[in-house]
């Protein structure tokens, strides 16, 4: 199976869509050209940080159990290559549900597999509960290899980015508060979009993981996302409802290398 190229985000093309995260209310978006010809980056706006106060601050999180790293050195990712993909609860089985491809964002239809099976593959679903699962013929898809995956650790607030299973770069990001958490689990990157409205950077990752404590956010079904930030003094802190934030050129970073299907862990 081939292996991914470099930067495979450069030849996708989403169109508009209105998208509700966790980490924002119904947030608007606009279609990705080649990445070569994106806009630039919107200038960050200088956010003063908060005034300390007397009150005790938030207990540490790195007394919690954090699982083991997840970064294999290679995945195999699913491009669905018709207008839809029928999946099944086993291989072989009626389907249960149709997806559509394109999805409603625009974004082209990539799964991360996790098993494969006498002309079937298993994927990972972007649906509640975390960690679901369903099986799509492989006629259905075209199979390649991803060298990526990203590591969020939540006690450290810092993502690291792995390539044949070796760190290759290492960035500080803002995580769920205590209240709203990020999720932990292992997830994959579902979409690649551009926010139109201030805030949330130039660039967003939809992912398979949806939040523990909020069940809908802002109209939307309380979707992780990993995206930019307007407020760069949330960076290396417990800020958000439950989705990655990253300087907005860190994000654009990624955005440049990273295709759907990435293994994208919390822990």
């Amino acid at each position: 199976m081939p292996v991914l190229p470099t930067e495979p985000r450069r030849r996708a093309t989403l169109i508009a869509a209105a998208v509700a995260v966790v980490c924002a209310g119904a947030v608007a978006f606009v279609a990705l050209g080649p990445l070569s010809a994106a806009p630039a980056p919107t200038p960050t706006r200088s956010v003063a940080a908060p005034t300390p106060t007397p009150t005790a601050p938030e207990p540490t999180r790195s007394a919690a159990p954090v699982d083991a790293v997840d970064a294999p050195a290679s995945t195999t990712v699913a491009a669905v290559s018709g207008a839809s993909v029928p999946v099944s609860a086993a291989p072989g089985g009626d389907a249960t549900k149709t997806l559509e491809n394109p999805q409603p964002s625009g974004a082209p239809l990539v799964f991360r597999v996790v098993d494969q099976q006498d002309g079937w593959v298993e994927v990972q679903l972007a649906q509640r509960p975390n960690g679901s699962t369903g099986w799509v013929p492989t006629s259905a898809v075209t199979l390649s290899e991803d060298p990526y995956a990203i590591v969020v650790t939540r006690s450290e607030n810092t993502l690291d980015l792995y390539k044949d299973g070796k760190v290759v770069d290492s960035y500080p990001v803002a995580t769920g508060t205590g209240g709203t958490p990020s999720p932990t689990g292992r997830f994959a990157l579902t979409e690649l979009l551009a926010p139109t409205n201030s805030g949330y950077g130039p660039y967003a990752y939809g992912t398979t993981a949806f939040s523990d404590v909020l069940n809908s956010f802002g109209g939307g079904p309380g979707q992780i996302g990993l995206h930019g930030t307007d407020d760069s003094s949330s960076i290396g802190t417990a800020a958000s409802h439950g989705c990655i934030r990253m300087h907005n050129a860190d994000i654009t970073a990624l955005a440049e290398r990273l295709p759907l299907g990435t293994p994208f862990q919390v822990r």
